[in-house]
């Protein structure tokens, strides 16, 4: 059985203004009035599956991050201190494992993996402390007034952050290292069994950031090239996984620097751009052109090259076992014995035989090979979008990320749009000169379409956020932004 519901509100227009108390209670009604019949449309379009319990869930946790974050960290952090028992296991999450007092140095193992996913959550909840209370902050002071001129500032703004911390310090590790511009220094040795500890630090917490970052563009809202995006990510962390797991360090430390110092150029350039600096903004392009080219399109392929050309000859093809004898592959019943031709399992002997031999084979090579070249195809589908923009500097029409083009142009409309019901709505003597009628709204609700979920209501910047009070009536409720920002809205 359906039920009516009937707004009206009188015309300041067509009869006297209420005075008072009278219009002062009037407002905020004429207000949601007005937005509803504007929107009336577009929210007729959405399907039930927003009413999920899966995209409530999604939403929490997006709200949530910070506090989800802490509560985690503090619940590790009890239990380790106040359950001796437990710290065995408890204090992989704390320190880096497999130290060797001999050497100096640290192994490789599963152990490491509940480092990564205390970084996971570290960075997780780090990100929205350092957008919410430095980078939004300072992001208002710097002039940004819209919606998504902010989200767009905080994101890249994290990034460049982000970004120069990883770079400096993976520098900082090439250049005192023997592979400083030695291509050969990457495989003449291997294989790597045991590391620095800056070094092992530097590739778990890159691992839990490319891991934290698939969470990251699922939850931002998506761009032109979401799919790339999500695709680059989920390679990176397989490369991550599966070169440390085969002691391959070195070659992903020169990778993850290659990728880094472009991740902080662009971002500025965007920085610049959302705060008004358009001359500085397209110097920053240029710049970061040249250091495209430069690490993504030169260095980069010349490692993969050197996969190919050097890798063969620097490593002989065998079983290597921890003392340093080595089994090679033309002694073929003991090699493949060893499980010389095997592929997944030496990948993974980090994780699953740390004491027995790994071996090197031309397939593991061509499958490494193949991972970096995907890498590549996106890295030049994305020198294609950079061809777009420079035609577009080039004519004259300033730098601009072509990825979010459409998505800033309709969020722009729709914040004027706003604005101006705002305007409109809260100031009656405006409404009436500008000649505005409050005809009478009536929408027509199904008991069936009600549901008991709290959901977030979109609030003028004037009034401030809150939440339903149980209640989401369709219509009433703008729930495409956060649903779409987290993927469990289907896009537009």
């Amino acid at each position: 059985m359906a039920t009516k519901m009937v707004t009206t509100c009188r015309s300041s227009h067509g009869g006297p203004l209420a005075n008072g108390s009278d219009a002062t209670r009037s407002h905020e009604k004429r207000k949601n009035d007005t937005v509803t019949a504007t929107k009336a449309k577009d929210n007729a379009k959405k399907s039930p599956s927003e009413e999920s319990l899966v995209a409530y869930f999604c939403a929490q946790i997006c709200e949530h991050q910070l506090g989800i974050s802490i509560n985690l960290l503090l619940l590790l952090a009890l239990t380790h201190s106040f359950f001796p028992r437990a710290r065995r296991r408890t204090s992989t999450f704390f320190r880096l494992s497999y130290y060797n007092s001999e050497t100096d140095q640290y192994g490789c193992g599963t152990d490491d993996l509940p480092y990564v996913a205390l970084w996971l959550v570290i960075f997780t909840g780090l990100r929205v402390a350092v957008m919410e209370y430095i980078l939004a902050p300072f992001a208002k002071w710097s002039g940004i007034k819209t919606k998504k001129g902010l989200e767009r500032f905080k994101e890249q703004a994290w990034l460049v952050c982000y970004c120069v911390c990883s770079w400096s310090l993976g520098m900082y590790i090439i250049y005192n290292s023997e592979f400083w511009f030695n291509v050969h220094g990457l495989w003449r040795g291997w294989p790597f069994r045991e590391i620095t500890g800056v070094s092992k630090f530097y590739y778990l917490f890159q691992t839990a950031f490319w891991l934290q970052q698939i969470v990251v563009v699922n939850i931002e809202e998506r761009r032109k090239d979401y799919h790339e995006m999500f695709t680059h990510h989920i390679f990176t962390c397989m490369l991550l996984f599966l070169s440390y797991g085969y002691y391959h360090t070195r070659v992903g430390i020169v990778i993850l620097c290659l990728m880094d110092l472009v991740d902080i150029i662009l971002p500025t350039a965007k920085l610049l751009k959302y705060t008004g600096y358009s001359n500085l903004c397209d110097v920053f392009f240029g710049l970061f052109v040249v250091t495209w080219l430069i690490t993504r399109q030169v260095f980069f392929p010349i490692v993969c090259w050197s996969i190919y050309k050097h890798a063969p000859t620097d490593m002989q093809p065998g079983c290597y076992f921890p003392d340093g004898r080595v089994v090679p592959s033309n002694e073929t019943t003991e090699y493949e014995s060893l499980g010389g031709n095997l592929v997944w399992s030496n990948l993974v002997k980090a994780y699953t035989d740390r004491e027995g031999p790994v071996c090197w084979n031309p397939t593991i090579r061509y499958s490494f090979l193949t991972l970096l070249l995907a890498l590549q195809v996106l890295i030049l589908l994305w020198f294609a979008m950079i061809v777009k923009v420079v035609y577009k500097v080039l004519s004259g029409k300033g730098a601009d990320d072509v990825r979010s083009d459409d998505e800033d142009e309709g969020e722009d409309e729709d914040e004027k749009v706003d604005e101006e019901l705002e305007r409109v709505v809260n100031h009656p003597i405006n409404a009436a000169k500008a000649g505005v009628e409050w005809a009478p709204v009536e929408q027509e609700v199904g008991v069936e379409a009600l549901t008991f979920s709290k959901r977030r209501e979109r609030t003028s910047r004037s009034s401030g956020s809150s939440r339903a009070s149980g209640i989401s009536i369709p219509g009433h409720v703008d729930r495409k932004e956060l649903l779409g920002r987290i993927g469990c809205d289907k896009p537009a």
